[in-house]
């Protein structure tokens, strides 16, 4: 028996650690440089920096268990349960559940999470067929753990899970990075920004990493990330201006970074966690619930336990 897992975010990770635990041989296949996904960090002088999402939240106990290892290996932190809500020049509280942040990054918990699985980086799939194969090669299941469409440019159009990836608008991001020499700016842990028409939402990477570090790290709208898609870097300037305006920072950035997501979230969120269908193609991520990154380790998970399930 053998299962790839194509896409090494948190998804694909999940999954293919439920079937590797059960002792079944898998495969673990990205063309990224490392494993992460959305949950995406970019160093700048040694130090990261989350450029995907923001935080994450705990509500299932399956979950909580691996965070809770997080916690004790020192990968992950509670952060903080009110974020801030920007909206037309006012700023209100918003309480809610606990975020949780990652001094090392996001991505240092799907490393964690990774550890000891087979993992092929920087490996491109071209193309998944009916068997199943992956670019020509039999598994016995193949799990893509991505967003739709960019499982759809490698799926068999004759295969069934297309009908299941197909028809479902995604909202792109844009994220901007910058640093500035000082902290000029108010307690900020993270903010919402309603009805703006250039950001959605801005996070203190200094509050959230812990290390004050004066850094900022803020998500456009979709409108500003289809306009700037083949060029993310020109978006800086505009982005730079209106966290100056909301925040009331008049410096310039010592430096920034753009990061283009062009399927961050679905429009609609699904009501079953994933898909595994009799041809033996399975499909997973965060976009089979709502678009969380409990949900991607969620709906993994389950996937992978249905794996080891069905071959078992």
């Amino acid at each position: 028996m053998s299962v790839v897992v194509v896409g090494a975010g948190l998804a694909g990770v999940a999954c293919a650690r439920e079937v590797a635990d059960a002792g079944i041989p898998v495969r673990v296949l990205d063309r990224g440089r490392a494993p992460g996904g959305r949950m995406a960090s970019r160093c700048h002088d040694g130090r990261p920096i989350d450029t995907g999402a923001a935080y994450f939240t705990v509500r299932d106990p399956g979950f909580a268990e691996v965070v809770a290892t997080w916690r004790t290996a020192g990968l992950a932190r509670p952060w903080t349960s009110e974020l801030a809500v920007l909206d037309h020049g006012e700023r209100r509280r918003a309480p809610g559940p606990m975020r949780w942040a990652a001094p090392q990054g996001l991505c240092s918990l799907v490393a964690a999470l990774a550890e000891g699985l087979p993992l092929e980086l920087e490996r491109e799939v071209e193309r998944v067929t009916a068997g199943p194969t992956v670019d020509g090669e039999p598994a016995d299941v193949v799990v893509l753990a991505m967003p739709d469409p960019q499982a759809l440019r490698v799926l068999d159009p004759r295969l069934g899970a297309v009908a299941l990836a197909s028809g479902r608008p995604w909202r792109p991001v844009l994220a901007v990075a910058a640093e500035y020499a000082d902290r000029t700016w108010d307690e900020l842990p993270a903010a919402f920004v309603n009805d703006h028409p250039v950001l959605s939402l801005i996070a203190d990477d200094g509050a959230r990493r812990g290390d004050d570090a004066p850094v900022l790290v803020a998500h456009t709208v979709s409108d500003v990330a289809r306009r700037f898609d083949e060029q993310p870097e020109k978006a800086v300037p505009l982005v730079v201006e209106a966290v100056g305006e909301l925040l009331g920072i008049t410096a310039r950035p010592v430096w920034t970074h753009a990061r283009r997501w062009r399927f961050a979230s679905p429009e609609q969120d699904r009501d079953v966690p994933f898909h595994l269908g009799a041809d033996g193609i399975g499909l997973a991520g965060d976009g089979w619930g709502s678009s969380r990154i409990e949900t991607a380790w969620r709906s993994g998970s389950l996937l992978g336990r249905e794996v080891v399930r069905r071959l078992g």
